[in-house]
């Protein structure tokens, strides 16, 4: 009997693929790591094992994955004591030497090869898992629509609709739709070693008129530079360390570092993605 094992299964990335993975394997076989076990108790199908899954302490990870045989490795959130890089390179360093045979790991688009600073971690993580000889597939998830929320509820509710990306273009789809595929390929027979998984290619002028075909108000779009990108954030609340942050989102789409062409998304899942309206519709 295989053993499947998903790290991070208390956030929402880790739910769904937890809910999508049950469906296609029996729960006995599936182990459900967390940090917070009395909180993945209550969240994951029942019959599913919870152990421990801290990415800062090896020893407990490598105990965690004794007996496991693939693993879906969610990446972890930066900012963390423990920075992203050093708890990605204990979760490898736990899997091999726990034995664990194959790890699919939640990436960023062409993350060997891409310059922006959001791709460091996840180039880094790439080259460890390679350098162990573990069987691996690279999930490089290009744009969660989500990651939009707050400039489609903002046009929605009649306010401006604002970005400094330019012509720049991404391949939205549902935070769901990246899970549910990254469950998927956990069960394949014969996975690739990496999946540029995307939604079809659109600039923020299409993410605009498609929020336009299900909002009840009229909104302005409005193309800025960054500067003044940064400088509305900034008066909206944030601060300006955040604003920058929110701010390098528009650049990195703007440079093309999320330009991709790709069905990858759609053949793993094995139907349509939800269109970019009723997407919005969804998350709204």
């Amino acid at each position: 009997m295989t053993k499947y094992a998903i790290t991070g299964v208390t956030g929402k990335f880790g739910q769904t693929a937890i809910k999508t993975l049950s469906q296609l394997r029996s729960n006995d076989e599936i182990v459900a790591l967390a940090r917070n076990t009395d909180k993945a108790k209550n969240l994951v199908p029942d019959g599913i094992e919870v152990r421990k899954g801290d990415y800062t302490d090896v020893a407990s990870l490598t105990e965690s994955l004794k007996g496991v045989d693939k693993l879906l490795f969610i990446s972890s959130q930066p900012g963390g004591q423990v920075t992203r890089e050093q708890q990605h390179l204990n979760v490898v360093k736990a899997a091999e030497n726990a034995g664990v045979k194959f790890i699919a790991y939640t990436s960023f688009p062409h993350a060997n090869t891409s310059t922006t600073p959001l791709a460091a971690d996840h180039k880094a993580t790439e080259a460890a898992i390679e350098k162990t000889g573990i069987k691996h597939s690279f999930l490089r998830n290009n744009w969660y629509l989500e990651n939009e929320i707050a400039s489609i509820k903002g046009a929605l509710a009649g306010d401006s609709f604002v970005y400094s990306a330019a012509d720049g273009r991404a391949g939205w789809a549902l935070e769901r739709e990246y899970a549910e595929a990254a469950a998927k390929v956990l069960v394949l027979d014969s996975p690739k070693d990496t999946y540029e998984f995307a939604g079809p290619s659109n600039t923020y002028a299409d993410l605009a008129e498609n929020v336009a075909q299900v909002s009840d108000h009229k909104f302005d779009v409005l193309s800025v530079s960054d500067a003044d990108y940064t400088a509305g954030l900034e008066s909206s609340g944030l601060d300006a360390g955040t604003a920058a942050l929110v701010t390098s989102f528009q650049t990195l789409i703007r440079d093309g570092n999320l330009d991709e062409n790709t069905d990858d998304l759609v053949t793993v899942l094995g139907h349509d993605l939800v269109t970019l309206p009723d997407a919005i519709k969804e998350i709204k």
